[in-house]
C-alpha cells in the first residue's frame, strides 16, 4: 500500500486523492497546509489515521509517508519536490511540474540519485483515449497538420479585473494560460508527434504580465501544429488532426471522450471506441502506483523512462514558447531574455 501525503488542499487535490483511493493501491496518510484547520477540513472527508502538518520539515519527516502529491502554486513545486526527494519520498508533481528546464533537470537527476520516483501529473497522456489516438495515427508523412484548442474562462480573472494578482495569473508563481491549460496541448503534440524543430508563441498578455490566452505554432518537417490555450475566454472548438485521406476530430486533447475520423476518400465517418474514466485522474494514479509497486519490472521501468523523457521535452518546449512570447517569470534567469 502506498502511503500518500498531499500538499495543496484545493479541488484538484481532492480529485487526485479520490482517484488514488479508487485504485485500492493508496492510503491517504498525511496532509500539509500552512493552516491546521484547512488541513483537518481536507482530511475529514477521508477515512484512516491521517497526520497533519503545518511545516514542511515535519511533513516530510513522517517516516511512514513514502509518496507525496504536490499541487501548490507552480513556482513552489521545485523546492517542495526537492525537499521531498531529499527526504527519500517519491513525488507526484501536478503539471506544470517546473518553471524552467534547469529545475526539471535537477529534479530528475536528484530523483535518480536518491533512488526515488518523480512523476509529472499530466493526466491526459495516461488516458486510454490518448493511447487509442496514438495507435490510430498514420505515418508522419501522411499528416498535414493539427489544431489543438483548450480555452476555459477562469473565475480568478475576475480578481485580475478588480486589480488583484491571483497565483494562476502571477509571474511570481509562474502562471498564465500556457503554463496551465497549454501544458495539455503541448503534451498531446509531443506525445503524438515528437519534438518540433522550432516553436513560436503569440501571447495576449494581461495586466499581470502573463498570457491570458495565446496562439502557438510547433513546426515539424512536413507539417505544423497550432495550439490555442486560454483562461480569459471560452472555446467550443474541437481539436483536429489532418491526414492526406481525411480528418480526425476529437472533443479535445485534455480529456478525450469522443473521436471520429472523417474519411474523405470513402465519404465515411469512423467513430473510435473510447470510454473515458469517471475520474479523469484515475488512470494516471494507477500508472504511478504500478511503477512504485513494481520497481523490478522492466516493462514498467521502460514506461517510467518514457514519461520522464516526455516530461523533460514538454518542459523545454513550454519554456521555449514562453521565452519566444516574451513572458518572464521570477524563476527565470536574467540571461534568458
Amino acid at each position: 500500500m502506498i502511503n500518500l501525503g498531499i500538499i495543496g488542499t484545493n479541488w484538484i487535490t481532492h480529485q487526485f486523492v479520490q482517484a488514488a483511493l479508487s485504485t485500492k493501491q493508496y492510503e491517504l496518510t498525511a496532509v500539509y497546509s500552512r493552516h491546521l484547520e484547512k488541513a483537518q477540513e481536507f482530511g475529514a472527508k477521508y477515512e484512516g489515521d491521517i497526520a497533519y502538518a503545518t511545516d514542511l520539515e515535519t511533513f516530510f519527516g513522517l517516516e511512514h509517508l513514502d509518496t507525496v502529491y504536490i499541487a501548490s502554486p507552480n513556482s513552489l513545486h521545485f523546492q517542495q519536490a526537492k525537499q521531498g526527494i531529499l527526504a527519500g519520498k517519491n513525488v507526484i508533481v501536478e503539471k506544470p511540474a517546473f518553471s524552467t528546464p534547469k529545475e526539471m533537470d535537477e529534479i530528475i537527476h536528484l530523483a535518480n540519485e536518491k533512488n526515488v520516483y518523480f512523476f509529472e501529473a499530466a493526466r491526459n497522456i495516461h488516458e486510454a483515449g490518448f493511447k487509442k489516438i496514438a495507435d490510430y495515427l498514420p505515418l508522419k508523412d501522411e499528416i498535414l497538420g493539427a489544431n489543438f484548442s483548450y480555452m476555459k474562462y477562469s473565475s480568478r480573472y475576475d480578481q485580475v479585473l478588480a486589480g488583484e494578482v491571483p497565483n494562476i495569473f502571477s509571474t511570481r508563481f509562474s502562471g498564465g494560460a500556457l503554463m496551465d491549460l497549454g501544458v495539455y496541448l503541448v503534451y498531446a503534440t509531443i506525445g503524438w508527434f515528437g519534438m518540433p524543430s522550432e516553436v513560436h508563441y503569440f501571447p495576449r498578455k494581461i495586466s499581470t504580465g502573463v498570457d491570458g490566452l495565446g496562439w502557438g505554432i510547433l513546426r515539424y518537417e512536413t507539417f505544423d501544429v497550432t495550439i490555442q490555450p486560454g483562461k480569459i475566454g471560452d472555446s467550443y472548438l474541437p481539436s483536429e488532426i489532418y491526414f492526406n485521406s481525411g480528418t480526425l476530430v476529437m472533443n479535445g486533447v485534455n480529456a478525450i471522450e469522443k473521436a471520429e475520423f472523417h474519411d474523405r476518400e470513402h465519404q465515411e465517418i469512423d467513430a473510435l471506441a473510447i470510454t473515458a474514466a469517471e475520474n479523469p485522474m484515475a488512470e494516471e494514479a494507477a500508472d504511478f502506483a504500478n511503477v512504485i509497486n513494481h520497481p523490478n519490472d522492466p516493462a514498467w521501468g521502460l514506461r517510467y523512462e518514457e514519461w520522464i523523457e516526455l516530461a523533460r521535452n514538454v518542459n523545454q518546449v513550454v519554456y521555449d514558447l514562453r521565452i519566444n512570447g516574451g513572458i518572464k517569470f521570477d524563476a527565470d534567469n536574467e540571461d534568458d531574455f
